[in-house]
């Protein structure tokens, strides 16, 4: 770091940065607590996401109790075939949002397998969807909480280091400009004074 200028333009330069860390210290903490409520949000959302994957797991387990017979083959039945993801920019921070789902079912004949395979399709359907929302939730909740986490340095950068640091420097020269100005008007007394006895 460079050595400390105690004149006054260095006491303006250390005032105007001073003023502007100080304007951009409430705009830094704002967009910490938006980040924040953004991200409470995006855990609830994961909550509720997950509460829908674990409704339709027991839905399947209770209304299709026949998916033990493993004499009927439904493996690849039910395919996540294409999801595209968009971005949302929330307070500056590009958020990952579910754009669009493909899912395709495997045609099958409804004379060769059971009735209830059409309800087991649809339920699966669901469930691969739910699947993919939650895993898009929780990317969202990861980068949020990496959002958080840069502001809130940010925001203690400015709070704990710069802005302390500028008013210790503006204070060491004030002092030091005072002491000078103190000791020319003390030599121009004392110069006065011997000037007056000559």
């Amino acid at each position: 770091m460079a050595r400390l200028q105690l004149n006054k333009s260095s006491l303006a330069r250390e005032a105007a940065q001073l003023r502007s860390y100080e304007r951009f210290l409430p705009s830094l903490d704002l967009k910490r607590q938006q980040l924040m409520a953004e991200r409470a949000k995006a855990v609830a959302e994961v909550a509720a996401l997950q509460a829908e994957v674990d409704r339709l797991a027991a839905q399947v387990g209770r209304d299709v109790p026949m998916l033990s017979n493993r004499d009927i083959d439904l493996g690849g039945l039910v395919e996540l075939t294409d999801y595209h993801l968009a971005e949302e920019n929330v307070v500056g921070t590009c958020l990952p949002v579910l754009d669009r789902i493909e899912v395709t079912v495997r045609p099958y004949s409804p004379m060769v397998l059971p009735h209830w395979v059409d309800h087991v399709t649809h339920l699966l359907h669901d469930m691969l969807t739910a699947r993919l929302r939650v895993q898009v939730a929780r990317q969202r909740v990861e980068v949020l909480d990496g959002a958080v986490k840069t502001v809130t340095q940010r925001l203690n950068l400015f709070d704990k280091v710069l802005i302390p640091t500028a008013r210790a420097n503006i204070k060491k020269i004030r002092i030091y400009l005072s002491d000078e100005q103190t000791s020319a008007v003390t030599r121009s007394k004392i110069a006065k004074r011997k000037r007056g006895a000559a």
